[in-house]
Order: C-alpha cells, then structure tokens, then sequence
C-alpha cells in the first residue's frame, strides 16, 4: 500500500482529468432526470476507460514516446499521416481551448457557494493558479497538487452522497441493471464522453514516460492506471447518487444542486459541493492545457521539457482563452454538456487509432494487446459507435 502511494501519479492525474465540471454537469442531469438507472453507463464507462488508459500508458512506457507521435511514426502515407495529424490536433487542441472556459466557468461556480464575486475576479484567480503550477513546469510539483486536488473533491463529492441516505437496492439495480428510457441517449453518450475522454489517451501516455522510464515499471502503472479510475467512477457514482437525492426546481448544475440539497440536508451539502466542484474545475483547468501542450509537442516533434517555452505557449493560449470566455459570462452548462456528447463520438475514432498501434509488434513487441484485450476493446468501440450513431439520429 505505501509503495503504491509512492508510486501514485499519472493515473490519478486522469481521473482529476475526467472529473471535472463535464463530468459534475452530465453525473448531476442523469441523477437529476432518470435516479439511478443510468448508474450503469457509469460503470461500463469505468471498465472502458481502464482497458483503453491501461494501453495508452503501456505504449508511453514501452516506447517513451507520446501516443500522437508514434501513431505519426507508423502511418506511411504522407497524406495520411497529414490527415492524421490534422484530426488529432483539431479535437484536442482545439477541442481542449473549448473546454477550458467550462472547466474554469466549473471552478468559479464552486467560489460562487462561498459569496458572490465579479464576473473577473473568480476566473482570473483559477487562471492565476492554474498558470502558476504549470509555468513552475515540474511533473512532482504538478502531480502532488493535483493529487491533493482530488483527495478534496472525493471527499466533497463522497460525503454528500452519503449525506442523502441512498437506496442500496435502488443503486446495485441501477448499477448491474442496463436500461435506456426514453429520451436519455445523449445523457448516456454525455457520461462516456466525460469520462472516456479522448485527450487524456495522449495525456497519460505522454505523462507515464515523465514518470516511469523502464519496462519493468508497467506493473505499477497499470495497478496506478486500474486503482485511480475505479475510484474517479466511484466519485462520479457519487454526483449521480446525490442528484437522484435533490428537491425540485431547474437543476442544470452542481451549484443548483446544492441549493436542492440544502433544504434536507442544511448548508453542509451546499458547501462540501462547492468546494468539490472548485476541485474539479482547477484540476481539469490544469490538465486540459496540459493535454494540448503534450500533443502538440508530440505532432510537430519538439523535444525538450515541460519548461520548453513552446510548450508553454500551448498551454498558456488555451489557458488564456478559457479565461476570457469563461469571464464573458457564457452560460458553461449547455457549452459543457455539447462538449461531453462531441467527446463521446469522437472516442471511437481516437479508440480505433489506439488499438490499432498497440497490435502492432513493431511498436510494442511481446508486450502488444493479447487476445482478451482485443476483444474488450472490440466491444468498447462498437457499443461507443453504435450509440454515437444513435446519438446522430436522436439529434437530427
């Protein structure tokens, strides 16, 4: 156990990843609208995010290089390689600049519990801390803090759901029990896709090599990758099981649902929320512009260290964006839940370029996807398809 908390890091770097504001938004409609019964999606998404993290951290490892480029490496075609590169830095990069203002828009909700502030001065507080931890540029001091974030916000998120006295029937029918009521696919689409999340398949790769430099280290991180998702899931389990809890009213948010917790359960709840969704929000903040930093490193071949300054500039344009929008009032709820949707069809585009490299023996060696993690991964990507596809049609 104390070696495993020695060794803790990027595992628990993707869970703060996937935990954030997307995730309080999509977890809090599902518990909000359907109660426990979409619990389920939480825990396929779970198992689907262990086998996908678990291979893009063995490719980190065993090639110490980043996912983006070593797909690069492996596509000869130049037009492909090209288009390849294109798609990866449009979802991320860009992807990720958009998500900032929610991520940040999250946080400053979070202060919101705690008074009333400006429309600048909650945002520029986050950015500040956010542009402090990653100009500092060292993987420790980012890990440890990041790891601390969590630590606070499983606690929040935790003791709130517990606070609601739950139905333990209710919660291990909803969990072992799949149904898909009417009118909830994108709902479901929404929580893969807020904790599926494609970015941090090039994130944790990028980060385990900052970590671990030999072969020998994948036991750990796959037991750091396994350990730190399942309890992110179980976090995320959490939101929903408080949700199903609130009293009424237009919930749309974490900060909506403290207001609906209050009445039963006194300002407790209304403030462990806050200071949960303030964690989640700084994390994501940090990591989102992380991700793009690290993938854009990886497509156009820089080397160097996190203190590269154009990996700075990278991180600090998506960081300063996010500060802007999230500044100018943008209501973050709709920007959040779209963007956990587009996430959750684009997985099995992201899912189809990662299986694809870590069968390739040439890349990975003995240490290639076995037949058991083929199929699963098989299965992952065709149940994300066919409710993309769903998804598509329910839309139109």
């Amino acid at each position: 156990m104390f070696k495993w908390i020695k060794n803790i890091g990027p595992g628990t770097l993707v869970a703060a990843a996937f935990i954030g504001p997307g995730t309080v938004t999509v977890c809090t409609k599902a518990g909000v609208q359907f109660g426990y019964s979409l619990l389920w999606a939480m825990l396929l998404s779970i198992i689907a995010t262990v086998v996908l993290q678990e291979m893009a951290a063995r490719t980190g490892i065993i090639t110490q290089k980043g996912l983006a480029e070593v797909i690069k490496e492996q596509i000869t075609s130049p037009l492909l390689r090209n288009l390849a590169i294109f798609l990866i830095l449009g979802a991320i990069v860009i992807g990720n600049a958009a998500y900032e203002a929610g991520n940040i828009s999250g946080a400053a909700l979070g202060m919101h519990v705690f008074g009333e502030g400006s429309a600048m001065l909650y945002p520029m507080i986050i950015g500040m801390i956010a542009f402090l931890l990653l100009f500092i540029g060292s993987y420790k001091v980012l890990e440890r803090s990041l790891v601390a974030l969590v630590v606070i916000m499983s606690i929040s998120f935790l003791i709130t759901a517990i606070l609601t006295k739950p139905d333990i029937i209710g919660i291990l029918k909803g969990t072992f029990t799949p149904t898909i009521p009417k009118g909830n696919i994108l709902i479901i689409i929404g929580i893969i896709g807020t904790t599926v999340v494609p970015y941090n398949l090039f994130l944790h790769a990028s980060l385990v090599k900052e970590k671990w430099k030999t072969k020998e280290d994948l036991v750990t991180a796959r037991k750091d990758t396994m350990i730190s998702i399942i309890l992110g899931g179980i976090v995320s389990m959490a939101i929903i099981i408080a949700a199903t809890a609130t009293t009424g009213g237009n919930i749309d948010n974490a900060l909506d649902l403290a207001r609906g917790l209050e009445p039963l359960y006194g300002e407790y709840a209304k403030y462990l929320l806050g200071i949960g969704l303030f964690a989640a929000g700084i994390t994501s903040a940090i990591t989102a512009p992380l991700a793009a930093a690290f993938v854009a490193k990886s497509c156009f071949g820089w080397k160097g260290t996190l203190k590269d300054n154009k990996f700075r500039v990278v991180w600090a344009i998506i960081l300063i964006l996010g500060v802007v929008f999230s500044s100018l009032k943008f209501k973050p709820v709709e920007v959040i839940t779209f963007a956990q949707v587009a996430n959750g069809l684009l997985l099995p585009i992201v899912a189809i370029f990662l299986v694809w490299i870590v069968n390739k023996a040439n890349v990975l060696g003995k240490y290639k996807n076995t037949l058991f993690q083929n199929i699963l991964a098989i299965c992952i990507i065709l149940i994300t398809l066919i409710l993309g596809i769903k998804g598509i049609i329910s839309v139109f």
